[in-house]
């Protein structure tokens, strides 16, 4: 049996009991398997530690997950936050500079959530640190108080691109998603292609026109009981098909 791909899985920096640790949601790692048919590895974000290029030539596919946490502001040149206890300075520079690298080696990428607010900066574009304080924009934040089915239930339609990735993968030219987050995209980076956007008008995908590979960034939560939904397993079996073609790049 042929061994499955690899993939690079991001990590938020805690402190767990009184620990410094380094975690991934299950429910990345559980999409990664189930919906990839992919092996995932969590990469501590360790920046002054690892070799990028070291790392990238040793998996066949990059994740960037979503979190709790935020982008600091500084990265995009914008003001401090008002809520500093929501960052992790450990994980902006691991995880942007392994983005960067992954486009330009040609390693697949999918970014989630927080991965899709730190491609976009990454790349040169800038956030909304609060979306539902910007006039025209709803309120994309999550009721924690919801169970969490209900949290990561439908939330807004989006409106995907024609000619796109994502509308060539469900042949629809919208879809429900399941969406909740405080910040968002304001600026666009240069040199990506507008994959699907919200009803009020916020961009929730892109791709990365330079990218050699499967390079999608999305805002929702496709990880999120990716078995369940036909539109989730699309992206993620994607993603799997261009690391499974990678690892077979990498045997020969």
């Amino acid at each position: 049996m042929a061994a499955k791909p690899i993939v690079a899985v991001s990590s938020d920096r805690r402190v767990l009991d009184p620990h410094p640790s380094h975690v991934a949601g299950e429910k990345y790692l559980r999409a990664l398997i189930d919906g990839s048919n992919t092996l995932p590895l969590i990469v501590p974000s360790l920046a002054d530690d690892i070799d990028i290029d070291d790392l990238l030539d040793k998996v066949d596919g990059v994740m960037l997950t979503g979190s709790y946490s935020n982008v600091e502001p500084h990265h995009y040149g914008a003001k401090p936050s008002d809520q500093p206890g929501f960052h992790d300075p450990q994980r902006d520079a691991m995880s942007m500079p392994l983005a960067l690298r992954a486009i330009e080696k040609g390693v697949p990428l999918l970014a989630v959530c927080r991965g899709h607010q730190e491609l976009n900066v990454a790349l040169g574009g800038s956030l909304h640190q609060n979306v539902s304080d910007v006039p025209g924009y709803h309120n994309h934040l999550e009721n924690k108080d919801d169970p969490l089915e209900l949290q990561y239930g439908p939330s807004h339609p989006v409106t995907l691109m024609e000619g796109g990735v994502l509308r060539k993968l469900c042949n629809a030219e919208t879809q429900m998603v399941n969406s909740l987050h405080g910040q968002g995209i304001a600026k666009l980076a240069d040199g990506v292609t507008v994959e699907a956007v919200a009803d009020d008008g916020l961009i929730e995908a892109f791709s990365v026109d330079s990218a050699a590979e499967f390079c999608l960034s999305v805002q929702w939560h496709p990880e999120w009981r990716v078995t369940e939904n036909e539109f989730s397993m699309a992206i993620f079996g994607t993603f799997g098909d261009a690391c499974r073609a990678r690892a077979l790049r990498r045997q020969v």
